[in-house]
């Protein structure tokens, strides 16, 4: 059976899609598809994963420094304080991305997670985590949407949270692992 990976520079097999760029590479090897929880880094995570909508992950990845510095670590307290005139200065910012839509949901979603327990969040997101994940062998098999990642946008949606459809929060599912679609002959299948 033939899987869609590919040597890294380091003699590696990897998923394909990391290509040789060193970026995709750390982010594979030590993020994608590891297990996540707390919920200042859900909150990150759901932040980002709603930045990317319509874009390359890469470009989330490269900016991702600087959204954590202008967005103050994605702490949901701090975020949900920001008003207009932290939009205005978000909306100059070239260093992250620069949609107003975007911006005015991660200080939205901040002010609901705020409403939220702590450890809410993180026990509400990985509620939707499937109880069983066949490995994919190609990523033909790797779907943009399950079953479970259409119950959580729609429950958080339900809840008043935006950027939220069910393919990000699948693509959302994989980066913080509750799914591991690593493919077969990918050294982090297991």
């Amino acid at each position: 059976m033939i899987s869609d990976t590919r040597l890294g520079p380091d003699g590696i097999a990897r998923c394909a899609w990391v290509g040789d760029d060193p970026e995709y590479r750390r982010y594979h090897d030590e993020e994608w598809g590891m297990p996540l929880h707390g919920d200042r880094a859900l909150f990150e995570k759901l932040s980002l994963e709603g930045f990317q909508a319509g874009l390359s992950w890469i470009t989330i990845l490269r900016k991702r420094p600087r959204f954590r510095e202008v967005f103050a670590g994605f702490d949901p307290e701090t975020v949900a304080g920001f008003g207009e005139a932290d939009v205005e200065r978000l909306m100059l910012d070239a260093g992250i991305i620069r949609n107003r839509a975007k911006i005015l949901a991660t200080i939205s979603n901040a002010r609901l997670v705020l409403d939220l327990e702590p450890g809410e969040l993180d026990a509400f997101l990985w509620s939707f985590a499937p109880a069983s994940h066949r490995r994919p062998e190609s990523f033909a098999d790797v779907p943009a949407v399950t079953a479970e990642s259409e119950a959580m946008s729609k429950a958080l949606r339900k809840r008043g949270f935006r950027f939220v459809g069910a393919t990000t929060m699948y693509a959302l599912m994989q980066s913080a692992g509750m799914v591991d679609d690593h493919v077969a002959g990918c050294w982090r299948a297991t």
